[in-house]
């Protein structure tokens, strides 16, 4: 079956992610991005659109994917980015200015395939506030490959020293960076993973992750608990 356009399915499946992020709210009217990294299996020419084999591409949501389509989008609205020039060579609409944020992110682990930016409503109660997540429940805590759920400190939106950042914090992950949550400061979340279901996943839990944990640090505050549990165990091991 020939494509309709470059990367048909890819764009498609993404759309769909990307329909279900907003369905689901795991972001707001305000925004949230995702791409995924691709790579071209030969030469294709698509009229003036040209890929080359073995070549690195992103297919990445456009900016106002919220505000102007509540993420309805098709597949053939779905961008499709240059890797090596970051530009912009098929779909419709324009890039997201947090291009800069997905790039330095690509570029600190080449196993990274996705990168999943959104303002989940559980998750950034803890992003405003500036605080590393506590992980209490048992999908996020016995999962090691995301450790702590950490808040890096803030930079503003879109800047390059949110970039900066981004690179530098999942280079000094090595390949922990492969699945990956960070907590961006007054801004949301951003994984980092291989596979555009599982970074889905690891989103999906770790929100219901920071809504018990947000009950519990209330229950602690006001003396009813003692201590966060995971696993039948005190987490201060997930919390240090």
């Amino acid at each position: 079956m020939t494509e309709a356009y470059i990367f048909e399915a890819e764009r498609c499946d993404l759309a769909m992610v990307a329909r279900e992020m907003f369905n689901r709210k795991n972001t707001n009217v305000a925004g949230g991005n995702i791409s995924v990294k691709v790579t071209a299996p030969r030469d294709i020419n698509y009229g003036s659109v040209h890929v080359k084999k073995d070549h690195q591409y992103l297919i990445m949501t456009p900016t106002f994917m919220s505000e102007a389509w509540f993420g309805k989008l098709s597949g053939a609205q779905i961008l499709v980015v240059d890797l090596e020039s970051g530009q912009q060579i098929d779909g419709v609409g324009r890039l997201t200015r947090e291009i800069n944020m997905h790039i330095g992110a690509y570029e600190a682990n080449p196993g990274i395939k996705v990168v999943y930016h959104s303002h989940a409503e559980e998750s950034m109660f803890w992003a405003t506030i500036g605080q590393d997540m506590p992980n209490v429940t048992e999908i996020t805590a016995v999962n090691q490959t995301l450790g702590k759920i950490k808040c890096l400190p803030y930079k503003e939106a879109c800047s390059q020293e949110l970039a900066e950042q981004v690179h530098a914090s999942l280079l000094s992950l090595g390949d922990d960076a492969l699945e990956n949550i960070f907590l961006l400061n007054s801004h949301g979340v951003l994984i980092t993973c291989t596979d555009l279901h599982e970074a889905t996943r690891i989103l999906e839990t770790v929100e219901w992750n920071a809504k018990i944990a947000y009950q519990e640090t209330i229950f602690k505050s006001l003396g009813l608990i003692k201590q966060y549990q995971s696993c039948g165990k005190d987490t201060d091991a997930f919390l240090d």
